[in-house]
């Protein structure tokens, strides 16, 4: 079943659709499609701790510079780098490259401490210092903030964190509660900077799901699969049903026969969804 709610007042239960993907813990995402990459441009800048870090960008070939322009701002998974949203290989992705150039919208995509960040303090304070860049150099009138996976709940987590900078978020098969989650600890407590047992705040402020209330105002979709293991829907499909219960604009489509992975098809339109949203919210 495909499970599918906008307001309190719609939900809309769709046809089971066919097919399974289960995914071991060890293949963090399914590739899906053998697109031709997307040209980028790899930018290095130097960080607020004076490393060397990096981000991708692509802009559209119709870019108006003159013009007020859409940035979404495109998280990788666990495991890989800015690099991941341009490869072809995601469905997840390429929808939203594809969303871009037909909206003319700046695609970015920050290495936000590469390879394991879960948007731990210093990951986000990279992802501050590209927005700021990117606002300063572009026309910006609004930013969606996008993922899979790791990027997924690292989406969740920058929103959470900072409502006033987001207009939008797409999360695909994330995690909305890290007190909950216990894949990947490892990597995760490197980049909090400890394990949860000993600094569960940290923790906890970067856990959606503790926030509903700052979504209310920006329009939200997460795509889950019930029979996720890497990432179990549970926290996010919660977060889901508060932000709706408190009015919000949300969207949550959730496969009970797929895993860890979110298809072409619901990609598209969660981001639709938010796309919308985000247009008639500005209006």
């Amino acid at each position: 079943m495909t499970r599918l709610f906008k307001t309190a007042r719609s939900f809309l239960t769709l046809a089971l659709l066919t097919g399974c993907i289960t995914l071991s813990l060890a293949e963090e995402r399914a590739p899906q499609t053998n697109r031709k990459p997307v040209e980028s441009t790899r930018v290095q800048f130097k960080a607020f701790d004076g490393s060397d870090q990096l981000y991708y960008e692509y802009e559209p070939k119709k870019l108006d510079p003159a013009r007020p322009t859409l940035l979404i701002l495109a998280l990788h998974g666990h495991g890989s780098d800015g690099s991941q949203p341009f490869n072809g290989v995601y469905a997840e992705f390429n929808a939203t490259l594809d969303l871009a150039a037909e909206n003319n919208a700046i695609v970015v995509a920050p290495d936000y401490r590469a390879r394991t960040s879960w948007m731990g303090p210093a990951a986000e304070k990279d992802v501050l210092q590209i927005l700021e860049e990117q606002k300063a150099k572009r026309k910006i009138d609004a930013v969606m903030i996008m993922g899979g996976s790791m990027g997924a709940s690292s989406a969740l987590t920058f929103a959470a964190l900072h409502p006033d900078l987001v207009d939008g978020v797409v999360a695909m098969n994330p995690t909305a509660n890290h007190l909950e989650y216990e894949n990947f600890q490892d990597a995760i407590c490197e980049s909090y900077g400890g394990a949860k047992r000993d600094i569960p705040m940290e923790y906890k402020n970067r856990s959606a799901e503790y926030f509903p209330e700052r979504f209310v105002s920006i329009p939200t979709a997460i795509t889950l699969g019930s029979l996720d293991k890497v990432v179990p829907p549970d926290s996010a499909r919660r977060l889901a049903a508060i932000i709706e219960k408190l009015g919000g604009q949300v969207l949550c489509i959730e496969r009970d026969d797929l895993g860890h992975t979110t298809p072409y098809e619901e990609s598209r339109r969660a981001l639709l969804f938010v796309l919308t949203a985000m247009s008639q919210t500005n209006e």
